[in-house]
């Protein structure tokens, strides 16, 4: 399929897994379109948030001969200027744009600024959402939200079920306050009192928001610094083996939506414990295909992991029934709706 601007998609977020290591849905989405015929166009890998705001301005207008649709990634924050900086200029430059919604804090956003982020969605050709918190959260400001989810290769992540889960537990994220890594660590330490072998990997960048530093204070003032691996940021090839290396995935987190490091953890067979948090209950279902514990409670997430210890047939039945979960959001089932909805809105 030979670049034509009815063929050419401008994709606008946070292309930076070159400079943080952390590579992102919209990284995965726009290499997925490219091997499907499509040409895209990217912005920003800027790494200085000034800097990619000007490229995403800049990238719209210079390149507008160029595409025929744009999908903007939308967050709550800092981040929901650069998007509404970005459909503003591609409002004046004639072009359409689907708006993708991301993150467990955008509905508090839209709610303290109801006006700006009903005013971005309305004016977009369609807006997606990947779950369905996200979507029934944001119906007042936009009533007909697609639901796309976040997808997965599911061959990269060889399924091991785990019948009988051992106390090696395994963390992926972001060392952000956001993502609560020192539950991880709480949790870790009421664990090992019963199981002396229990271990924690923890895998993710340093955000530089200080978590990282008291996560290590924290493993060391509770006595457990000797059980806990701290292997820093991996590729996203390597995912697949670090969640081989414990049967229990912990997610710790404060605020979430979709996260894909749970959808990975569950086509990896490991046994998940989350916080029931944001889309957490839209996407698991209590003791169907995950343990779900109130936030920031180290007592009642060590007691889940202590119960998949202890009870081989719900460890197994999690297992199994995650991977199933996972398997719904195979990337050619996701890939098949994007290139509907770009072909259909361009």
């Amino acid at each position: 399929m030979s670049a034509t601007a009815d063929n050419t998609v401008l994709m606008v977020g946070n292309f930076l897994s070159g400079t943080v290591g952390v590579r992102g849905v919209c990284e995965e989405l726009a290499e997925r379109l490219q091997q499907a015929g499509w040409s895209v166009i990217k912005t920003s890998d800027k790494a200085s948030k000034a800097a990619r705001m000007i490229d995403m301005i800049g990238t719209v207008l210079t390149s507008r001969s160029r595409y025929g649709i744009a999908q903007v990634d939308l967050y709550s924050g800092p981040a929901f200027l650069w998007a509404e900086a970005a459909c503003y200029a591609l409002r004046l430059a004639g072009k359409p744009y689907v708006v993708t919604m991301h993150g467990g804090g955008l509905p508090k956003f839209a709610a303290r600024h109801p006006a700006r982020c009903r005013a971005l969605l309305q004016s977009a050709k369609a807006v997606t959402a990947p779950s369905d918190y996200l979507r029934e959260s944001m119906r007042p400001y936009r009533d007909d939200v697609l639901l796309v989810p976040n997808a997965l290769e599911i061959a990269r992540y060889p399924f091991r079920p785990r019948r009988h889960a051992t106390p090696n537990l395994v963390w992926v994220r972001a060392f952000d306050y956001t993502y609560n890594p020192l539950l991880a660590i709480r949790a870790l330490a009421v664990v090992a009192k019963r199981f002396p072998e229990a271990r924690l990997l923890m895998v993710g960048p340093d955000k530089h928001d200080g978590s990282f530093e008291a996560a290590k204070a924290e493993a060391a003032a509770l006595g457990v610094a000797a059980r806990v691996e701290f292997a820093g940021p991996v590729p996203k090839t390597e995912i697949a083996r670090s969640m081989d290396r414990g049967d229990i995935f912990l997610n710790t987190t404060n605020v979430d939506n979709t996260p894909v490091t749970v959808l990975e953890a569950l086509a990896s067979g490991a046994c998940v414990v989350s916080t029931r948090v944001g889309g957490i209950p839209y996407l698991l279902t209590h003791e169907r295909n995950a343990l779900l514990v109130p936030p920031d409670d180290a007592e009642a997430m060590a007691g889940a992991i202590e119960r998949l210890i202890d009870e081989p047939e719900l460890a197994a039945r999690l297992s199994s029934a995650g991977r199933a979960l996972a398997e719904t959001v195979d990337w050619p089932l996701v890939l098949n709706r994007w290139i509907s909805l770009l072909s259909s809105k361009g």
